[in-house]
């Protein structure tokens, strides 16, 4: 392996950095991304070598530097294949609440949702293992397949129409796309594979960060290199992460991830099978089944709008207006306009101010969900004031009482650290 061991500190050009973007953007363009759900751990996940090696290939040298290039000049738009992604964030077991939350998400507690809406159903990927079929034809063409045991989600994208189909409930979901996406835009629409989560990690390739070669390996069927992206900082969780970048096309093919506390990986996602020849065009092909309920996305919108304003009358202050409505997904936006990041490389944490009191958010569930969701986690001091830090195995998250919030993948004494110098 030592041929290919080299220990470069370099920034992944071509990778690009976020533009400016509307507070008001398409929803059905961002469902086209089945791993929006772990989009803000991508960014500063750690992952360690975790391949299926059946007989290490015997490759040309290459350096880390030559082999991130390698990445971002791939220019495969067209692939089919079968995707395995497991995810182990080491959530708290909430006594099957999750499950009540996440029926309701999906519309099956009889509110007038959906079970075919994608925002649901993309959360499904944030835990347990899954096998996803995939298929993209360029920019404007991908279909992504969730399967179970006797049922398949799909969610397609075929020009301007995004179709999301449960073929459990027999329900299917309609939205549109933005025709002026931008190209970073159109680079999301992927579908899920490991390359949107590589490109994302090696944005946070800077003198902070170690980066290897560390060998090749076969991952599905085919010959790949093996980099290995390491913080140099101590105070991250995360602990290093391991990408096969495929010899010939320069796709990465699998995508690793384990904190720095060791163990079962975070995320492990990578192809099974893959197919770099263009998919048949009726791949994308999608008519509603005969007696199917198709609910459009701006039917959904305005389902969400309306029980919000349900809500507020029966428990509002004033004119019986809400005391705390839930906040749009606009005003979110807004909110999102003053984000702070403290720190650097991968001791970077994000603030922003929610403009409420008390620490956690309970949108409507009232102090009850607040008092059981402050139980799940640690009571914190510091010079900020005081506050609650909920953690998972990668990310931690310190909720202030006075609506202040930190997010980072950091440790919490950390995230302790970043709020008192951030305060």
């Amino acid at each position: 392996m030592a041929p290919y061991e080299s220990d470069d500190t370099t920034t992944a050009r071509g990778a690009g950095e976020p533009g400016e973007r509307g507070t008001r953007r398409s929803r059905a363009a961002r469902y086209v991304v089945p791993v929006t759900v772990m989009g803000v751990a991508a960014a500063t996940i750690g992952l360690v070598p975790a391949l299926a090696d059946s007989g290490d290939p015997d490759l040309p040298k290459i350096t880390a530097a030559q082999l991130i290039e390698k990445i971002a000049q791939s220019d495969v738009e067209q692939l089919s294949g079968t995707v395995k992604i497991t995810t182990d964030l080491g959530l708290p077991d909430l006594g099957g609440l999750e499950d009540s939350l996440a029926s309701d998400a999906m519309g099956r507690g009889g509110d007038g949702g959906s079970s075919a809406d994608p925002t649901a159903r993309l959360t499904e990927l944030a835990s347990g293992t899954h096998t996803l079929r995939v298929a993209a034809d360029g920019p404007d063409r991908q279909k992504v397949s969730l399967l179970g045991d006797a049922s398949e989600y799909s969610l397609i994208h075929n020009g301007k129409d995004v179709w999301g189909y449960d073929s459990e409930s027999d329900e299917v979901f309609h939205g549109t796309a933005e025709e002026s996406a931008g190209d970073e835009d159109r680079e999301r629409r992927h579908p899920a594979t490991p390359k949107g989560f590589a490109e994302e990690a090696l944005k946070s390739v800077d003198d902070t960060t170690s980066v290897t070669v560390d060998g090749t390996a076969q991952v599905a069927g085919r010959d790949a290199y093996k980099l290995v992206v390491k913080p140099r900082q101590s105070g991250s969780t995360v602990g290093a992460i391991s990408i096969a970048v495929d010899h010939e096309t320069g796709t990465p093919l699998k995508f690793t991830l384990t904190p720095a506390s060791g163990g079962a990986a975070v995320v492990d996602i990578g192809f099974t099978k893959v197919d770099f020849a263009r998919p048949a065009p009726s791949t994308f092909d999608f008519t509603p089944p005969k007696g199917a309920k198709v609910t459009e996305e701006g039917e959904l919108d305005g389902g969400e709008k309306g029980r919000g304003e349900k809500d507020g009358g029966a428990k509002g202050g004033e004119h019986g207006k809400p005391e705390r409505a839930p906040k749009s997904e606009e005003d979110l936006a807004k909110d999102l306009d003053g984000l702070k990041v403290l720190g650097e490389g991968w001791n970077s944490v994000a603030a922003f101010d929610t403009g409420g009191e008390g620490g956690l958010p309970t949108g409507s569930g009232g102090g009850d969900l607040e008092g059981f969701l402050g139980s799940l986690g640690d009571r914190v001091k510091g010079e900020f004031g005081t506050g609650t830090v909920f953690s998972t195995r990668l990310v931690n998250a310190l909720f202030t009482e006075d609506g202040k919030v930190y997010v980072g993948a950091v440790t919490q004494d950390a995230l302790v650290k970043a709020a008192n110098e951030g305060k």
